[in-house]
């Protein structure tokens, strides 16, 4: 499974993220930013302060207040789902 190993964050809500298959690349989140759970990005430091979960994703906040989905940020990424996902759903779909 592809998960994130390592993200730094940059200016104007980005994301620079490192996956165990090697992939590597810049996420945007400004779009997120200041929207619903969003908004505690809006806090100075708060962005700054994020930190990879044991899962693989990443997060802000106490207790993982704000946090998202590997597999999701993959797809931003790299404009596919992971390996594993997409040949799960493959074998979904012939089963």
């Amino acid at each position: 499974m592809a998960r994130i190993t390592a993200a730094e964050p940059l200016s104007h809500f980005r994301l620079r993220l490192t996956y165990t298959d090697g992939t590597e690349g810049v996420v945007d989140l400004s779009y997120l930013a200041g929207r619903g759970v969003f908004a505690l990005w809006d806090e100075p430091g708060v962005f700054e302060a994020v930190r990879v979960t044991p899962s693989g994703s990443v997060a802000w906040g106490a207790e993982e207040e704000v946090d998202l989905c590997p597999d999701a940020l993959y797809q931003k990424l790299t404009g596919h789902l992971p390996p594993d996902v997409r040949e799960g759903i493959a074998a979904d779909t012939h089963a």
